[in-house]
Formats: C-alpha cells, structure tokens, sequence
C-alpha cells in the first residue's frame, strides 16, 4: 500500500464513533418490535415505496459496491459505465413490466426458494437453498477485506496488521447489530444512510473534480487505457462478451433475481409499490455503480501524477497493476487527499453505516434461507417461532465467523466485482432459469430443475484458483484465447437454459404442482 498521509483527523474519528454509535443503538432498541419470521426478514411486509425505495438503494449502495465499481473504474476507465447502464435500464424495465418479482410479491414467499418448493417441491427448495446460502456466502467473502482496506487506508493505518484487526472489529460490530434487530433495523438505518451516503459522494465528486481538472482525468483515461477506456466494445478492454454478461449480471440479477433486492419486492406493501419500487430504484442502481465508477478514474488521474503513485499502482507499461488489494486501496487512499477534514469524517462514516448495512441485509438473508427453506423442510413444519428466531440468529454468527475467516485466507487473484459475479453465478445461473420458466412456463419439471440448478456449479471456473487448479489457464494458452469469468458465465447460462428445457421434456412432472396449474401469467 502507498505510505500516504491521511488528512483524517480525530474530529472524524469522532464524527465515525458518532455515527457507528446511533445505528448500533437502534439495532438493539427495535429488537422489541420483533415478533415473528416475518417481522426478521420481511419487516412484517410494510415497506411503503419511499422507504423501499431508500432501503434497497441504501443495500446496494454498499460501501463494499463502492469499493469494487471504484476498482472497475480504476481498471476499465469511462468503459466500465456501461455496467451501471445495464443495472439502471433493466432495473427500469422490470418495473414496468413487473417480471418475475410481482408474481413473486402475488405469492407472498419470503425467499426464493420458497418459490420452488411451491412450483417444483420441497427437494428443489431444500437444494435450491444450500445453492443459494452457500453462493451467497461466498459471495460476501471479500466484503470484510474490502471494508478493511477502505478503513485502515482511508485513515492512514498503514500497518497490514490493521486490516486484520479492522475486520474483526467490523464483523463484531455487524453481528451485534443484525442479530438483535432484524429486517426492522436494516429499514431504518439504511434511510438514514440513504441520506448520508449520497450527499456524501456527490461532494467527493465536486473535490475530485476541483482538484484534478476535467481535462486531466479525461487525458489520464487516455493515455493509460487508450481506446478501451472509452469504448466497452473494445477487444483490449471488456469486449462483446462482458457487456452481455454485465446485462445479465448487473440488470438482471441484481434486481429481479438476486435474494437480498427481491426481499425488498417481498417486504412491500403491495403489487403497484413493486412496480413503483423498481422503476424509482433504476435511478439508484445506475447511480450506485457510476459514481464510484467516477471517483475510481479520478483516483486513477490522481495517482497516475504522482511518482510514488505511479511506481505503486501501475506498471512498468504504464497498466494499472495487477493487484487486486491494492487497486482497491486506490479509492480510499485518494478520498484520504483530497477531502477536507470533517467531511473525510463525514464519508467515512456513511461508507462504514453502509458496510453494516449490506453485510446485516446479506447475513439475514443468508440465514433466513437457511432456517425457512432447509431446516423447516427438513424438520417438517415442527419448529416454533421462537426456534426459527434463535436458529436465524445462530446461523448469522457462525455465517459471520466463516466470513472473518475466509478474508483472512483467500487471495483476491481478480477485480472484487468480477469476484462476486462469479460466486454469485453459482445460484443465479440456475435460479434465473427457475424463476423465468417456473413461472411463465406450465411444462417446467421438477428433473429440469435440478438439472439447471446443478449447472450453475460450472461458474466456479470462473475463479483464479479453481481455473489454475484444474488447467484451464495452460489450455488457454494452448488455443491463444483468453477464457474470461464472462465467457464461462455466459456457457453456464446457455446450459441452464438447455437442461432446463430438455429435462422438462423428457422427463415432464407426473403430479403438476398448484403452482402450475395458475395461469402463466400469474
């Protein structure tokens, strides 16, 4: 990491204590209002659409999404905005058409797999879940180091040793928080961040801006990545290939398939709040991936003038360097800057308001999945309320265990956001071809979904060490073709969507489920 000086002071250390302070607090006073499973994890389905609007914006304006659409942006330029475009104009287009998440809303399941237990049976809702939690997991494997780095190089603690205390630190925090309060306190608090984090980014952009000069990030973006920081298309940059999996990606899944939005579409009022929900949330989903997007090339500007910069995040070539924790330390190293004391502090506490935001939304997700649709199936309806609440509870903080440990051990070999989509692909890959023809599909068998779902265990391929593990890397030097996380993904989704179909045919349901019964449209 670079051996900057921060211009954090103990004014903004006091403003983060502040902060973190209140949102704990909180956490622990709404315990009372929780009565059941429902309350937990769908807040007793009440979210209005401003307040749904602002929770699952507050969610996926994480500072963990920060870090990585920053990183993108480091590495991809202006090119990487397409990513951000794909999020805001399906996003848009979902809540318009109401695809997938009203009929999820109309059935009232708390949790996707819920969905497949009533379409394909408890056997495709109980392996489904195991799919789901243990992507999901993985997923989030990252978002303790990430938050780490952000912390220890936002404010000048320099010492690897931090990060590793840092984490700890967070993840205590994130599990005393979230185990107490449910989906009531995540609502709450992410208003509030809402608020915050976004006043807080627009004026780091106005700082980067002031300070770098708009000639210069642009002339920067241009004489490090050339033509592919501008264009997506290009062949040295993400290609063809990667902008149809980020409209899969970023569009689709992220809103319509992916857990932790379609909570907020469960948690809603009604079926016109969902369409309302997404069509307001397409702004923020765009925005959560440009702006840091921004910051990331004014970061990449910032550093690219100054000598130890330069020889730190980039190479002899004039590349940024193939590093993925220090790439990532860009954003926060040049906030630590650029931003005036106080509002350093300010930021710093948004962002941190954020990381406990995302991680409790990803943690009760996680674990309710794990409680309603693999130990009460298994157990058959026999566990109580208060066992469901307790086995949620003990499922967040071994899930918060695994997390600390997991940061620790693994070595981030790819950009954090090409990270996730990977582990993500694990249950997406599969869950897209059962939320679509599950329900606009009346042929769509129990076989079928078994097969798609098992497809989705080909994304793993995706990642550095599994590809190097099993000689991928030397058979794409062999055929001098680059086997991308995208190419990988995009053959996975091909083969879901095949086995999905065949396995159907051949293999039809003997006993059509109530589910298929209902009208396709519904």
């Amino acid at each position: 990491m670079l051996n900057v000086e921060s211009n954090f002071t103990w004014l903004d250390w006091g403003i983060v204590a502040g902060y973190l302070s209140v949102t704990v607090v909180i956490g622990i006073y709404v315990n009372r209002f929780i009565g059941n499973m429902a309350d937990y994890v769908v807040a007793g389905r009440s979210l209005g659409t401003f307040i749904g609007v602002a929770t699952m914006t507050g969610t996926e304006l994480g500072l963990v999404t920060v870090m990585y659409a920053a990183q993108k942006g480091f590495t991809g330029g202006f090119a990487a905005f397409h990513i951000g475009l794909a999020a805001g104009v399906v996003s848009l287009i979902v809540g318009l058409t109401g695809f997938i998440v009203v009929p999820l809303r109309r059935m009232k399941v708390m949790t996707i797999p819920e969905f497949y237990g009533k379409r394909f049976g408890n056997g495709v809702r109980v392996y489904g879940a195991l799919l789901l939690a243990g992507a999901g997991i993985l997923n989030m494997g990252m978002f303790l180091k990430a938050g780490a780095i952000f912390v220890t190089a936002l404010t000048g603690l320099n010492d690897p040793f931090y990060v590793q205390v840092v984490m700890t630190v967070l993840i205590v925090l994130v599990l005393v928080y979230t185990i107490l309060g449910g989906m009531v306190s995540v609502v709450i608090t992410d208003y509030l961040q809402f608020i915050v984090l976004s006043f807080g980014m627009l004026l780091a952009c106005f700082f980067a801006v002031r300070n770098l000069g708009w000639d210069s990030i642009t002339k920067t973006v241009s004489t490090v990545h050339g033509q592919a920081g501008f264009s997506p298309l290009d062949s040295e940059g993400f290609g063809p290939s990667y902008i149809v999996w980020m409209l899969f990606v970023a569009g689709l899944v992220s809103c319509a398939v992916w857990q932790t939005a379609v909570m907020r579409s469960c948690a809603a009022e009604n079926e016109q709040v969902v369409r309302r929900l997404y069509i307001w949330s397409s702004i923020g989903f765009l925005v959560r991936f440009l702006l840091p997007q921004f910051l990331g090339i004014c970061a990449l500007a910032y550093f690219w003038h100054t000598s130890e910069g330069r020889a730190v995040l980039f190479t002899s070539e004039g590349l940024p360097i193939d590093d993925a924790e220090l790439t990532m330390s860009a954003l926060p190293l040049f906030l630590s800057q650029v931003l005036p004391a106080g509002l350093i502090g300010v930021i710093g506490a948004g962002m941190l308001a954020a990381f406990m935001s995302t991680h409790d939304s990803y943690l009760l997700c996680w674990a309710s999945v794990l409680v309603e649709d693999v130990a009460g199936p298994l157990s058959k309806g026999r566990l109580s309320t208060a066992a469901r609440l307790m086995l949620a509870r003990v499922f967040i903080f071994l899930i918060g265990l695994f997390l600390l440990v997991w940061s620790l051990w693994y070595p981030l070999g790819q950009d954090l956001w090409d990270y996730m989509a990977v582990t993500g692909a694990i249950y997406f890959i599969g869950a897209t071809a059962l939320l679509v023809f599950g329900i606009y599909w009346k042929r769509a068998s129990r076989a079928g979904a078994y097969l798609a779902l098992t497809s989705g265990l080909l994304a793993v391929l995706g990642l550095d060490p599994i590809k190097n593990a099993v000689g991928l890397d030397r058979l794409e030097k062999s055929l001098g073709f680059n086997l991308s996380e995208a190419h990988i993904g995009l053959f996975a989704t091909a083969a879901a969507i095949v086995l999905m179909v065949v396995g159907s045919l051949l293999l039809p349901d003997r006993c059509p489920s109530d589910m298929s019964k209902q009208e396709s449209t519904t």
